[in-house]
């Protein structure tokens, strides 16, 4: 009635634990600071393609560096931005903006990356500063 199963179980591999590829935490680490950071430059390329200003196009070219750093030479892809049938809510970027700077700024941290955690920084008071209602001038009557 119970014939014994005479083949290998499909539970069980055959790879064993050096099969498969790992990659250290330094390693995740840099992927997914590459990744917040590759995020922050698409959000300034929005900005950019809202507002031009040379402090978003240092921004951009700096974001491009470091990206260029952690994924080992390869540049990062950039969409080119078209605001076209819309107006873009620059708060709303500048916002979404500070939340991925200060993501990567936690990532640099624990990683230890000083330049980037310095340029995350740097933008993430960027943003700030874009986010503070600008006074009104007064007009003297």
């Amino acid at each position: 009635m119970y014939e014994p199963i005479r083949s290998k179980s499909v539970h069980s591999t055959m790879a064993g634990p050096d099969d498969f590829p790992h990659r250290s935490r330094e390693e995740e680490l840099d992927i997914q600071l590459a990744g917040h950071l590759a995020a922050l430059l698409t959000v300034t390329d929005e900005l950019r393609a809202a507002a031009p200003s040379a402090d978003l196009d240092t921004a951009a070219e700096r974001l491009t560096q470091e990206i260029t750093r952690l994924r080992g030479g390869r540049t990062p892809a950039r969409a080119t931005t078209s605001t076209r049938g819309r107006e873009p809510d620059a708060t709303a970027l500048h916002r979404k903006a500070h939340a991925l700077a200060g993501r990567a700024l936690v990532v640099a941290a624990s990683r230890a990356d000083t330049a980037a955690a310095i340029l995350a920084a740097e933008r993430m008071d960027a943003h700030t500063a874009a986010l503070k209602p600008r006074p009104l001038a007064s007009s003297a009557h």
